[in-house]
């Protein structure tokens, strides 16, 4: 067969929902960043991924709209449906809906947003081991098809030198949604002379709680890109004490603005951070206490953080990143996808 170069390719994306933006950012990161050989057309999908008849439509406009790779970026899983199995490339980010679900709930949820969307596809990629032991935990899919894809690091977020507030840091939150954790960081913060800077809407008990919590506190939500680049770089360090992460962007975001990071032990977080971040138990607020302190207290240990945070944060440089989605975008168009 006479190959096109080069490979014309269709990211099929999600119409985003209000400030949730995740998805997106993954996929301007590196859209510029493909080798020559790869020429990529971004489809957004007409209407939010909401109602069965919605959904319908989405996945049949995307039929009509594929090339010599299809590439569902994640969160419109359904669309492989109508989709060229040999040519389809399946994003998936997280398992959350699994896992927030019980019962036939999650029988059902397992079989439409992954079981068949999986089966129309020819190569599943994750965008961390920890998803895809998830993944093969949850659903009946051969391990050789799951590859690990991490995100990727925009070169928006570079080094920016900051003297290290000793007297009073800024800590840095990134997010409100439960799985942030805000809560317990509240909690374990309470009586230390810090600022807590909080990025995300508040809710009615998470403002109450740092109303009378006495800490010193700011919060700002609903940034563009370039905001988010300067929160980074005004703080002192990153707390990220999540209790569920697919991947946790901010951790390579901080540590590529040379910030220190204090992340959780548990699923993606250690892998993601690698030896570069301070690990603590999310679900134990002595625990989130004492990885501040020792990063407030210990300026060799935040340099050292800081040092090998450089060094973990070329893993996930969108060059790199690019390069192996540009390979498994080759392997398909030569029939080599399961």
């Amino acid at each position: 067969m006479n190959i096109r170069t080069p490979i014309l390719v269709t990211l099929f994306q999600r119409r985003p929902k209000g400030s949730s933006f995740s998805v997106e950012r993954l996929v301007a990161d590196v859209l510029g960043a493909f080798p020559p050989s790869i020429s990529p057309t971004v489809v957004v999908a007409r209407y939010q991924s909401r109602g069965i008849i919605r959904r319908i439509w989405i996945a049949i406009e995307a039929a009509f709209q594929q090339r010599d790779v299809n590439h569902v970026t994640g969160d419109i899983h359904f669309v492989t449906v109508f989709l060229r199995r040999r040519h389809t490339v399946l994003t998936i980010l997280d398992l959350d809906v699994v896992e927030k679900r019980t019962g036939w709930h999650w029988g059902l949820m397992r079989l439409l947003w992954y079981q068949l969307p999986i089966a129309r596809a020819a190569i599943v990629t994750v965008i961390s081991e920890s998803t895809r032991r998830d993944l093969l935990k949850h659903v009946n899919v051969e391990p050789s098809k799951v590859r690990v894809v991490p995100c990727c690091v925009s070169d928006a977020f570079r080094p920016s030198e900051r003297e290290f507030n000793d007297a009073k840091p800024i800590v840095l939150q990134m997010g409100t949604k439960p799985n942030k954790n805000l809560a317990r960081v509240i909690e374990s913060l309470q009586g230390l002379s810090i600022h807590l800077r909080i990025v995300g809407k508040l809710d009615s008990h998470q403002a109450t709680q740092l109303r009378t919590s006495g800490l010193d506190y700011s919060n700002v939500a609903n940034l563009s890109d370039e905001q988010v680049v300067a929160e980074y770089q005004r703080c002192d360090l990153l707390l990220f004490a999540s209790t569920f992460e697919g991947f946790g962007l901010p951790i390579v975001e901080a540590q590529a603005t040379g910030r220190p990071v204090v992340t959780s032990n548990v699923w993606s977080m250690p892998e993601v951070g690698g030896d570069a971040v301070c690990l603590v138990d999310p679900l134990d607020v002595a625990s989130i206490r004492a990885g501040v302190l020792r990063v407030i207290g210990n300026a060799q240990y935040r340099m050292q953080l800081v040092r090998l945070g450089f060094e973990n944060v070329k893993r996930y440089r969108r060059d790199r990143i690019a390069s192996i989605y540009a390979c498994i975008y080759h392997e398909l168009v030569n029939g080599l996808g399961t």
